[in-house]
C-alpha cells in the first residue's frame, strides 16, 4: 500500500512535468501495480484505497482497462489477464541486460547447485530481471518481476552501493525501514554502514534479513566504464549452506561471471 501511494504522489508531481504529462496512462498503470500475489482479485473500491484515488476515477481506469484486454471483471471482481505480460516482454526482450544475465544466471546455477538472480534497482526496491532455480528446488513465486525490499537484501544493498551519497541519505530517510524478519536491520545507521561495506568489499552477505531460513551473497555487476548496472547473487536455505559456504564456495563463482560479463555489459 505505501509503495502504490509513493506511486501516486509521484504520478501527481509529474503533473509538474506539463501539458504532456498523461494522467490517465498514469493512474492506469498504478492499477495494474495495485494487484499482486495477496490481491489478485480487487473490487473498484478496493483499487480505489490501493491506488488513493476516487472510486470514479479508477472505475474509468479500469473498464479502459478491460477494454483493452488487460483486465477482466465478474461484476464485481477485477483481475489482470496475460495480456499483462506484453508489458514485461517488451522490457526483457529490448533491455541487452535481461537477455545477457538469463545465461549467466543458469551457468551459476548449475555451478553452485543454488538459486541465481540478477536485479536491478527500482524505486525502493530490487526488481528480478532473471533467475535460475535448481530442479530440485521448488519456487516459492518469486520469479521475474519479483520485487525485494534494497534496503535488507543483499541485491539491494549491493545496488544501493552505486549510489551517490546524497541520493542513498534521500533513500535512507524517505524509505520505511520495517521489519521483514527477527534480523532485518531496521536503524538507518546500520543500514548505511552495510552499503558502505558492500561498495568497499565489492559484494554483500545478508543472512536471514529478507526472509527467514533464507541467506544471500551478491556481486555488483559493472559495465566497461565501471557504471553499477545490476547485481548478480546466490541464495541459499541456512540448512544447505552456512557462511562459511556462501562466501568461500559461491562467492568466487558470482566474481568470476561478473568479471567475464564486464565487456558486454553497456
Amino acid at each position: 500500500m505505501s509503495r502504490l501511494r509513493a506511486a501516486d504522489a509521484a504520478m501527481r508531481a509529474g503533473r509538474d512535468a506539463g501539458p504532456e504529462y498523461s494522467e490517465a496512462l498514469a493512474r492506469g498503470l498504478d492499477v495494474i501495480a495495485a494487484f499482486n500475489a495477496g490481491d489478485r482479485a480487487l473490487s473498484l473500491s478496493d483499487l480505489a484505497r490501493a491506488v488513493d484515488l476516487p472510486r470514479a476515477t479508477v472505475r474509468r481506469a479500469v473498464l479502459t482497462l478491460v477494454h483493452l484486454g488487460y483486465v477482466v471483471g465478474d461484476g464485481r471482481l477485477f483481475r489482470l489477464t496475460p495480456r499483462v505480460l506484453r508489458l514485461a516482454t517488451a522490457y526483457l526482450t529490448s533491455n541487452a541486460i535481461s537477455m545477457l544475465l538469463q545465461p549467466a544466471c543458469d551457468r551459476i546455477m548449475r555451478r553452485a547447485g543454488e538459486s541465481c538472480t540478477a536485479a536491478v534497482l527500482e524505486g525502493p526496491d530490487v526488481v528480478m530481471v532473471a533467475r535460475a532455480l535448481p530442479a530440485q528446488l521448488v519456487p516459492a513465486g518469486a520469479g521475474i518481476g519479483f520485487r525485494l525490499p534494497a534496503y535488507c537484501s543483499a541485491l539491494g544493498r549491493v545496488l544501493l552501493s552505486g549510489l551517490p551519497v546524497p541520493d542513498l541519505e534521500a533513500y535512507l530517510a524517505k524509505t520505511p525501514l520495517l521489519a521483514v524478519t527477527d534480523h532485518t536491520a531496521t536503524d538507518p545507521a546500520a543500514v548505511r554502514r552495510a552499503v558502505q561495506a558492500a561498495s568497499a568489499d565489492g559484494f554483500c552477505f545478508v543472512d536471514q534479513e529478507a526472509e527467514h531460513g533464507f541467506r544471500s551473497i551478491a556481486v555488483p555487476l559493472r559495465r566497461f566504464d565501471g557504471t553499477l548496472v545490476a547485481a548478480l547473487n546466490i541464495g541459499a536455505r541456512i540448512e544447505r549452506a552456512d557462511a562459511g559456504a556462501m562466501l568461500g564456495q559461491h562467492l568466487p563463482v558470482l566474481q568470476e561471471e561478473a568479471a567475464a560479463l564486464t565487456g558486454y555489459l553497456v
